[in-house]
């Protein structure tokens, strides 16, 4: 869709997907559409300078032997290069030893063909994604409470009318600037043990902050469930025709009176009960979680403990009223229902489901037994690489893993114990120049594909300009490995791939068979699921609200689980006395690849920094501005030092966009939750020091 203005698509970074128009020569300006109404934040204004940098990648590069540079070399020789070696490996240790690490900023295209080319072609079970680093507690937590999970089961322009928000564990105003724009008539609740610019925005807008202690958040959930039943807020009739399980949920929030609850999480219980009670009061209001409840050993239970509120309270499925997961990458949503995933299937279908995998195998024109089990999650595959048992190979497509995934020394050990590492991407990131191969591809604007942003709804990436001469999509990439490998049946063309992945998500749980590239083109408005018509039927809207009537469980009802309390996997002592959580800045987008090469944006936020409060800067021998160094357990970050007065001095906070020795997560805890296997980016033990 063209105009004078230029091509129609949409921003590269954020699950907002917000539209975006861009011309021939690769100018950016705001589109309308609903999320960001032609408004931009500064990431997505910038965003054209990337497709003229100076440092794109575009040759392939390869590393002839480990004590030699990366050198270019032609597509034919790097992918017969990739192809022998993949073939070698696999002929002496078997399939597992070749794995793939993919992202949620890939198209459903490329997360589909991926998915496919992991099992199919390689025939390995070892694939995830660094959507496991972001969206995975919350939605394990909403597939356990409602049957299934999509980010937002409502568009966000229901928001527009809301009365009282609650954003758990969210900086929007941060990272998802025009979403502040649908919040603008709500009075705002924000958790966070930080006093963001969301929190300065809430607290203007007579709404409150509630600063937990980093990773109590589901004690402050389990007093709010308290005063909710205490204080007669609770809705009996709601609970009792749409969900099960409340009583057991009862018997331990019961325990957890909010004077308890203050006494663990450090919040006044008389703000629990007043937020509890504007909750009760409003009619159009709505519980939104983010990374801070879900990053964490516990954040799944985190994230049920703010469901079950919302469930106690009648809000899901309920006009003007919800629970929703604020998405974070581009494709966060997508990226995981198609197969990127190690335990999912196309669809979001499960892969221990034989009906499953009976279906998507008849789609691939294989044998379901042929098809391999759930493999190792992004931060066991991670620490398994070069061990004995381990892969030997890993191709990543689209992540930063090196500095994006925690415990950073052990994951660049891991990395440098490789036969084999390719990665695909669109700069030499710090990951791309570890690799022994590096095959350029093709970014947002010069490529066609399909996005799913954070409401579930199926968006078209549309191609202003072509790449640069030498750069391939990663369509074509997958494509010509798999040719390479011998194996057929994986197209390059992203209307083929789409049409095969409709076929394959066909009776899932994240149903596309009824989406087309001629009518997202035409305009409609498309939220999944969105099935086939049956012969003679009329096509399906798409289903932009879940749950009005229904919950996806076989008997409509939701869950109300119980859940309790439990330490963070790591606590301070006398060595480590701080709590160190890490986020996001309003400049900077994930591990800072491209975000970092835009002046503009580098300009604002060239260095990583540590804020801290200044009676902990004093204790520790710093002053504001001074570089520090931040050592846990695991390593160590240097970053200069901001003195922020409203911080809590138990707690000290790190952005993680920046590598080398700034990345935060060289401190992180790669201590997972037991049931997403979520890493525990929100608390580490800390202490700070002076650099030498």
């Amino acid at each position: 869709m063209a105009t004078s203005k230029g091509v129609a698509t949409h921003c590269p970074y954020c699950a907002l997907q917000c539209g975006q128009w861009v011309d021939g020569k690769g100018s950016v300006d705001g589109r309308e559409f609903p999320t960001n109404r032609g408004g931009l934040c500064q990431k997505g204004w910038t965003a054209g300078r990337l497709l003229t940098h100076p440092e794109r990648l575009t040759s392939p590069l390869l590393r002839p032997s480990r004590s030699a540079d990366l050198a270019p070399v032609g597509w034919d020789a790097a992918l017969a290069h990739v192809s022998r070696q993949l073939a070698a490996l696999r002929a002496e240790h078997g399939p597992d030893s070749v794995a793939v690490f993919g992202a949620g900023g890939l198209t459903n295209e490329k997360s589909y063909l991926l998915g496919k080319f992991a099992r199919v072609a390689l025939g390995t079970s070892q694939i995830d994604y660094n959507g496991r680093f972001c969206m995975s507690s919350a939605a394990a937590a909403g597939n356990r409470a409602f049957g299934v999970d999509r980010g937002l089961p409502f568009p966000v322009t229901d928001l527009d009318d809301a009365e009282v928000v609650v954003l758990a564990g969210a900086n929007i105003a941060e990272t998802m600037p025009p979403l502040m724009g649908h919040l603008g008539g709500a009075r705002l609740v924000v958790v966070d043990p930080r006093r963001t610019p969301t929190v300065e925005r809430a607290i203007a807008g007579g709404g409150m902050h509630l600063q937990p202690v980093p990773g109590t958040d589901l004690v402050l959930a389990l007093g709010m469930l308290h005063a909710a039943v205490t204080d007669g807020w609770l809705d009996a009739d709601y609970l009792a025709d749409r969900t099960t399980g409340f009583d057991d949920a009862w018997r331990v929030a019961a325990q957890w009176w909010p004077e308890r609850a203050e006494r663990v999480c450090g919040v006044p219980a008389s703000d629990m009960r007043t937020v509890v009670g504007w909750l009760g009061a409003a009619s159009r209001r709505y519980v939104l979680t983010a990374r801070g409840a879900e990053q964490h050993a516990h954040g799944v239970d985190t994230v049920t403990a703010w469901i079950n509120l919302a469930l106690a309270l009648g809000l899901p499925g309920r006009p003007g009223s919800g629970f929703g997961t604020i998405t974070g990458q581009g494709n966060g949503q997508g990226g995981r229902e198609h197969g990127q995933k190690s335990d999912q299937l196309p669809g979001y279908r499960s892969i221990t489901d034989p009906a499953a995998r009976e279906h998507v195998a008849g789609v691939w024109g294989v044998a379901p037994d042929a098809l391999p089990g759930p493999g190792r999650s992004a931060t066991e595959l991670l620490a398994a690489l070069g061990r004995p048992g381990g892969p030997k190979a890993l191709l990543v497509f689209g992540s930063n893993v090196l500095v994006s995934a925690p415990d950073g020394n052990s994951v660049a050990d891991r990395l440098a114990a490789l036969d084999l590492l390719v990665v695909a991407d669109v700069f030499p990131s710090e990951t791309a120049m570890a690799a022994d191969v590096v095959l350029p591809v093709a970014q947002w604007a010069e490529e066609e594909g399909t996005m799913t942003n954070l409401e579930g709804r199926v968006l078209r990436r549309r191609r202003a300009l072509r790449p640069p001469a030498g750069v391939r999509t990663d369509l074509e990439v997958i494509a010509g490995l798999a040719a390479e490998l011998g194996a057929a049946g994986f197209p390059a063309d992203p209307r083929a791939v789409f049409d095969e992945l409709r076929a394959a998500s066909a009776g899932g749980p994240a149903d596309y068979s009824g989406i087309s590239y001629d009518r997202l083109d035409a305009g409609e408005a498309l939220h999944w699921p969105c099935p086939a018509p049956l012969p003679g039927a009329p096509v399906h809207p798409g289903t932009p609200r879940l749950f009005t009537e229904r919950f996806a469980h076989a008997d409509g009802r939701a869950r109300v689980v119980a859940v309790e309390h439990t330490e963070a996997a790591e606590l301070p002592d006398d060595e480590h006395p701080l709590r160190a959580t890490t986020g996001r800045v309003l400049v900077h987008y994930q591990s800072g690849a491209q975000t970092r090469r835009v002046a503009e944006l580098a300009g604002i936020a060239p260095e990583s920094f540590v804020e801290v409060h200044p009676d902990t800067a004093t204790r520790a021998g710093l002053a504001d501005g001074e570089w520090a160094r931040v050592v846990s357990r695991r390593g160590t970050a240097t970053a200069r030092v901001r003195c922020v007065p409203s911080l809590r001095p138990d707690t000290v906070f790190l952005p993680f966009h920046f590598g080398g020795e700034q990345a935060a997560n060289l401190l992180t805890n790669p201590a997972l939750d037991p049931i997403s296997r979520m890493p525990e980016f929100k608390v580490c033990a800390v202490r700070l020091e002076p650099m030498a």
